[in-house]
């Protein structure tokens, strides 16, 4: 049996839905200008998070990063094993810190959470899900 039009295709009523991803860490609501956090020291104005002198009028409240840190609920996880880990344990901690520092200048709320070394790994989390990927 056909339906559905002329060209004898069958009618397809499928629904699309976006899946929604939602970051608990996110503000929901925009906070007043300008906040600092109490952590860190990074100020909240003109509607996102970067360095800046503290204002002596700011509101306390602490940033995404510092509440996931506080949390202890990474965004990223990095996990590296292997020989050439052995080989160059070092090494890549410094890359690892480098990139963080680079990441954080310009974008505050990326940042290294913990490091920990073992025997035969190294598990870098971060307060980012793309840095891991950076590092």
């Amino acid at each position: 049996m056909k339906s559905g039009g002329q060209s004898g295709r069958v009618a397809r009523h499928e629904k699309h839905f976006q899946e929604e991803r939602k970051d608990p860490y996110e503000a929901r609501l925009k906070l007043s200008e300008p906040t600092l956090c109490p952590s860190c020291g990074v100020v909240y104005a003109h509607g996102r998070w970067h360095w800046a002198a503290h204002p002596e009028s700011a509101k306390s409240h602490l940033c995404p990063a510092c509440q996931r840190i506080h949390d202890k609920v990474p965004a990223g996880i990095l996990l590296l094993r292997g020989n050439y880990l052995a080989a160059h344990r070092d090494e890549i901690l410094n890359i690892a810190r480098h990139r963080e520092s680079e990441e954080k200048r310009d974008h505050p709320l990326n940042r290294i959470m913990a490091i920990v070394t073992r025997p035969d790994e190294i598990e870098i989390t971060t307060t980012d899900v793309h840095l891991p990927r950076r590092i």
